[in-house]
């Protein structure tokens, strides 16, 4: 599975326990709402925590993430013509709302459910007060670092697309080179329907390098493998030029594997923000004038105030 805020390919998915085969259908209409996590009305998504009850007679919590899909061209005249009511809400001299109701089959609503959930899944999509953090190169050492060596959040599922036991039927390109190379895959966030929204992720093989702040010159090779092999895949498979594409890095990112993010330029993605998008031909540029670049700057980013990571740069006197 390749980061509303989001769902980044933020990897809802993480798990565990390895690519597995063909699941069973979550029990969605069994699900007993908990609570909101949030709305966003800009994403028209809601974030939903639930839980299931088992066999057992014991709950197990999940989350749910509903988010209306985008329009597509080739259906609109469908829409227009076979909706099941037109309410007339609002009339005002030639203005006039109305809500259209359409039949089911053009009525989706993508469903991402991350089950069983953790806290830290919950977490992620409650609504928190949001500070901004300067981060040196000392603090990344001494606060950042040994949070994210702590964490024990599983990306199995990034291996998983790497060694091919998962998605391989979604691999849209991928460069082997166990140093120098990546593989190519859509975004869950993009259902591939049209491309206004179109979100895909490169993943590398390395699997040392975490983030921004591990990036040298020595990666140089890779992360220009990633800009042109990307542009042109993207190119070959969708018609879209690297012109019209915004290719990024997150910092910090949702998960500490490098991978780089393509989306269409005219897509307001989540993520995109001055204090958390990278550009990686900046990056390029950055480390070619400075190998050091990214261990000697100081990274701006936002955090949650329940964050952990906040806590920590709290107690350090660092907010």
């Amino acid at each position: 599975m390749a980061e509303a805020p989001p769902v980044k390919r933020k990897r809802e998915e993480e798990d565990a326990d390895g690519a597995g085969g063909a699941a069973a259908p979550f029990p969605l209409a069994e699900l007993r709402l908990r609570r909101v996590l949030r709305e966003s009305a800009r994403d028209k998504a809601v974030f939903l925590h639930g839980e299931v009850t088992g066999p057992s007679g014991e709950g197990t919590d999940a989350l749910v993430i509903l988010e209306k899909t985008p329009f597509q061209e080739e259906k609109l005249l469908d829409l227009l013509k076979k909706h099941t009511k037109l309410e007339l809400r609002m009339h005002n001299d030639i203005y006039k709302t109305y809500h259209l109701y359409p039949p089911p089959e053009l009525s989706e609503i993508k469903t991402t459910v991350v089950y069983p959930a953790t806290e830290k899944h919950l977490q992620k999509y409650l609504r928190q007060e949001v500070h901004l953090i300067r981060e040196t190169w000392e603090d990344y050492k001494n606060i950042t670092l040994p949070y994210i060596q702590s964490q024990s959040f599983s990306i199995q599922w990034v291996y998983n697309i790497l060694e091919k036991k998962a998605e391989a039927d979604r691999i849209i390109h991928e460069n082997p080179d166990p140093c120098d190379g990546f593989v190519l895959v859509p975004d869950f966030k993009w259902n591939q329907n049209q491309l206004d929204d179109l979100y895909l992720i490169a993943l590398v093989h390395r699997r040392e390098v975490k983030s921004l702040r591990d990036l040298t010159a020595e990666h140089l090779p890779l992360l220009r493998n990633i800009l042109q092999e990307g542009k042109e895949a993207i190119m070959k498979h969708f018609s879209v030029p690297g012109s019209q594409l915004r290719i990024y890095l997150h910092y910090h990112p949702s998960y500490y594997h490098l991978h780089v993010h393509f989306t269409a330029l005219g897509y307001d993605a989540p993520g995109i923000s001055v204090e958390r998008a990278h550009l990686l031909t900046d990056v390029i540029d950055n480390l070619v004038l400075d190998s050091t670049y990214y261990q000697k700057r100081a990274l701006t980013f936002t955090l949650q105030a329940d964050k952990e990571l906040f806590k920590r740069f709290q107690e350090a006197g660092r907010v």
